[in-house]
């Protein structure tokens, strides 16, 4: 299998020196919901996985869970999980724990494997401050004048071939830094641990005084200690790659003397009806969301298997109906087939084999799903081979479609309107109770609906 090496920016193979592949995959941080944008780097991982282990390879996976440091944008006045406690008005390990659930529940939703393990920052401020004290000793890092303690980003030769940056063209204050490190000596150092200040809560004792650790060496911590330092894939957002990625590997590489990650996977930015998603612009979509709708969780993961994972695209209400559609079109006509064995395909596996090409195989499916020389048994045995990684679940039986009660206000707001003869608003709810998947009748008895028969 062949995927894309943000390092290197090429085609690399995936290989790995033990008895099983190691990934680490960069989690959620547990403030809030993880939205669908999130959700999209998730799966990569997942479809890696499952593309690995189709071919008999053994996966361990470890996912981290952030509740504990934080970016600079967290601290203008305090940590976003200390903000959220107190907003709900409770304890913040119970915040953090309310959406970690939350998460899990989610990618169960989306038929995302669950990792091998799920190491929680909090749980090893230990063996952070351990890493830290070798990075001293070593002279990667130093401790501040506030009290803090400094990666040395010049101490690291290799700094910046991850992401581009170079450390003299990098300008004080560059986002996602801790907007108060007025202890370190060059400003482009990170923290490693932090010094408490006023903050109370969510700190520990260290060497170094009261603080809390850093954003970044939570990751370089619990991947060497979880994949016994060597991994072999690490996944996550393309926002991530720097500065987090880029300075996670500054502290692993200078720790152990050598390349600890083989290859760099970053997936690309999602967007919303041609925006970024944001709480600010007000299109944040979450799984609930989708299923408050009406539509089935897997039809986002369909959409987005229909795009290349290192390609930015750009999610709509109507995608993802059009993807329900498909998804209970296919239910509908390999369901009812019993007793057929995947067949191993070398086209699927070729695709996959090539960076994830997954819209290759949907495609694949659909020139099946049509052709006029095949069996249905046989449409069958192709389908199920490919779901091994897609994970559509496409041999489970529709399920009856409920009208949900967004959908009938929608559905009484029109026929008010029909009653007052309001034409225009009339025809605007029917277009937006058909992109939901309607049919609507119109007698002169009143209107009527119905679930459209996929296409």
């Amino acid at each position: 299998m062949k995927i894309y090496d943000t390092l290197t920016r090429s085609l690399a193979e995936i290989t790995h020196s033990g008895s099983k592949v190691t990934m680490y995959c960069c989690g959620p941080t547990v403030y809030r919901d993880a939205h669908v944008g999130n959700l999209r780097t998730f799966l990569l991982s997942d479809l890696i996985r499952r593309t690995l282990e189709l071919q008999g390879n053994s996966v361990v996976q470890i996912q981290n869970i952030t509740d504990v440091g934080h970016m600079s944008e967290d601290f203008h006045d305090q940590d976003k999980l200390l903000t959220q406690a107190k907003l709900e008005k409770q304890d913040p390990y119970a915040i953090a724990r309310k959406y970690e659930e939350g998460f899990h529940l989610d990618t169960q939703a989306l038929n995302i494997l669950p990792a091998t393990g799920f190491p929680r920052a909090s749980d090893h401020i230990t063996l952070m401050q351990e890493l830290i004290s070798s990075l001293i000793a070593q002279g990667n890092a130093y401790i501040g004048s506030d009290k803090s303690v400094y990666f040395d980003a010049a101490s690291y030769p290799g700094y910046g071939e991850l992401s581009g940056n170079k450390l003299d063209a990098l300008k004080p204050g560059h986002r996602y830094e801790y907007s108060d490190d007025d202890g370190k000596k060059f400003h482009a150092d990170w923290a490693l641990w932090k010094s408490a200040g006023s903050r109370s809560e969510m700190v520990w004792e260290s060497p170094w005084g009261l603080g809390f650790p850093g954003w970044h060496i939570e990751c370089s911590a619990m991947s060497m200690k979880y994949l016994d330092a060597k991994i072999d894939i690490h996944v996550g957002g393309i926002d991530l790659r720097f500065p987090h990625h880029e300075d996670e590997r500054a502290q692993s590489n200078s720790y152990l003397g050598r390349e600890c990650v083989n290859l760099w996977v970053h997936g690309e930015h999602l967007l919303f009806e041609g925006r970024k998603m944001s709480k600010s612009a007000g299109n944040v979509v979450l799984i609930r969301d989708l299923i408050s709708r009406g539509f089935d969780p897997l039809a986002l993961r369909l959409v987005f298997l229909e795009n290349r994972y290192r390609s930015q695209m750009d999610l709509t209400w109507e995608t993802i109906a059009a993807a329900n559609k498909t998804i209970s079109r296919w239910r509908k006509l390999f369901s009812e087939v019993r007793g057929v064995e995947p067949q191993v395909n070398e086209e699927i596996l070729e695709s996959l084999n090539d960076d994830l090409d997954t819209p290759q195989v949907i495609q694949a499916i659909r020139k099946v799903e049509k052709s006029s020389d095949l069996t249905l048994e046989e449409k069958s045995a192709f389908v199920l081979y490919a779901d091994k990684v897609l994970g559509l679940d496409l041999h489970r039986k529709p399920e009856v479609q409920l009208l949900t009660s967004e959908l009938q206000k929608l559905i009484d707001d029109r026929a008010a309107a029909r009653e007052a003869k309001d034409w225009d608003r009339s025809d605007a709810l029917r277009k937006i109770l058909e992109s939901h998947g309607l049919v609507i009748q119109d007698s002169a008895s009143g209107q009527e609906w119905s679930w459209a028969d996929p296409k």
